[in-house]
């Protein structure tokens, strides 16, 4: 439950079908000396902003009913309880809540009028409160709205990378054919394809298919040319170094990955004021 504080009184706020309930019970608390939501409520001149409230916001409310109240308001011998009001009317602008958040609730609209019965000065500090309060609000809800929208990113960029970044799993068959450079085991078990293959793919583009490399390919590329160079001192045939390397290619590039998703897409942590 949310609160405001207003001249060291704290008052609770709650929503009622979406709309924000500002609690008077608490509110009273401000004004000197032995007051009730009974006493501000039997007012001729509440009945009648209460009535025009009503009359605009809410379509079922029993004018009638509140016509011969509004005729008693101001007596002497008048009383009426807010229960009482909102039954004999149908009433939406107060509500009498009992239990745990008990205490009588208005619509922000009255509760503000409610306050200038306090005091112009605590109605003032009432609605700049009220306002702060709100734009907290805001402000959390679009960090919510940017956290929620990161993790949608993360995910789609995430199955893009198992897609299209990772390199594809060579099998045996294909680690058996001899490649005319050692670049091209190199590009095979990076890219999935010869520098060749690439071209007749891509006859559109010009360069080399490591030119159209991203940099967490580069570094892998690097990575494998100093790995191949020591398997071939170690005298392993160019299919079993192309299954070595391309192991090593899908393992790095997750790797790699991973620590770009977390730089690019994890949401920031809130700071104090969660902008």
């Amino acid at each position: 439950m949310a609160e405001l504080t207003v001249k060291d009184v704290s008052i609770r706020l709650i929503k009622v079908n979406m709309e924000d309930y500002i609690c008077i019970s608490d509110m009273i608390k401000a004004k000197d000396g032995d007051f009730f939501v009974t006493d501000w409520l039997r007012n001729r001149n509440t009945m009648e902003f209460l009535g025009v409230w009503e009359k605009i916001n809410n379509p079922d409310f029993n004018y009638g009913e509140f016509a011969t109240i509004r005729n008693h308001a101001g007596l002497n011998s008048f009383k009426i309880s807010v229960k009482e009001f909102v039954e004999k009317t149908g009433a939406i602008c107060l509500q009498a809540k009992a239990g745990r958040y008990g205490g009588t609730y208005a619509h922000k609209d009255i509760a503000f009028e409610f306050g200038m019965w306090i005091s112009p000065e605590f109605k003032i500090y009432l609605i700049k409160e009220f306002q702060r309060l709100k734009e907290e609000e805001q402000k959390q809800l679009g960090w919510s709205a940017k956290r929620e929208l990161s993790k949608l990113n993360y995910r789609i960029h995430t199955d893009a990378i198992k897609q299209n970044l990772i390199p594809p799993e060579l099998d045996r068959k294909k680690a058996s054919i001899v490649y005319a450079s050692e670049a091209d085991v190199l590009n095979v078990a990076m890219f999935g394809m010869t520098a060749n293959e690439w071209r007749e793919r891509n006859h559109d583009k010009k360069g080399n298919i490591r030119d159209y490399a991203d940099i967490n390919e580069l570094i892998c590329l690097s990575n494998l040319e100093s790995l191949n160079a020591v398997l071939i001192n170690d005298g392993l045939a160019q299919g079993e170094r192309l299954l070595k390397l391309n192991k090593v290619a899908i393992s790095q590039m997750k790797v790699l990955t991973e620590v770009t998703d977390r730089k690019l897409f994890l949401p920031e942590a809130p700071t104090g004021n969660q902008e």
